[in-house]
């Protein structure tokens, strides 16, 4: 599957990382180490990946922000107690908790509940951006390291 998304480059790169980002499990990094290997540029990489990622994960919040549980359970396979039980992190920390929405499963929730409570979408989207910018980063960075 890496290899489908690979022959397109960096919009297959861009694709690999929306799936990623949105309740498709998939490994973007995979793609993005991949193309960096193969001598694609770096920065348009990160920003194919970066901006594939967050809008995969502003899916997410969307469908938090809709807050149409139905949807959530369905799709996301997240149940209601574990949206409310992240209320009291959220009104503590805020968009920052976006910063972690790269972090499998439990990316997912924040994201989710992040929208379900319609938690500042502009700082959310902020952080989200900031946080999977610093992931890809980190990725490229192990992979010039081992070049």
């Amino acid at each position: 599957m890496v290899n489908f998304f690979y022959q397109y480059g960096l919009i297959g790169l861009f694709l690999a990382a929306f799936l990623s980002g949105s309740v498709v499990p998939f490994n973007s990094e995979a793609v993005l180490s991949l193309l960096i290997y193969s001598g694609f540029n770096v920065t348009s990489s990160l920003i194919s990946a970066t901006a594939g990622n967050t809008l995969g994960g502003l899916s997410i919040y969307y469908m938090g922000y809709l807050g149409k549980m139905e949807w959530i359970e369905k799709y996301a396979k997240v149940k209601p107690e574990k949206i409310h039980a992240m209320l009291p992190k959220l009104q503590k920390y805020g968009p920052v908790a976006a910063t972690l929405t790269f972090v499998p499963i439990i990316g997912d929730v924040f994201i989710l509940a992040l929208g379900f409570f319609r938690i500042s979408p502009f700082l959310t989207v902020l952080f989200m951006i900031l946080g999977k910018l610093i992931r890809y980063l980190a990725v490229i960075g192990f992979m010039k390291a081992v070049m």
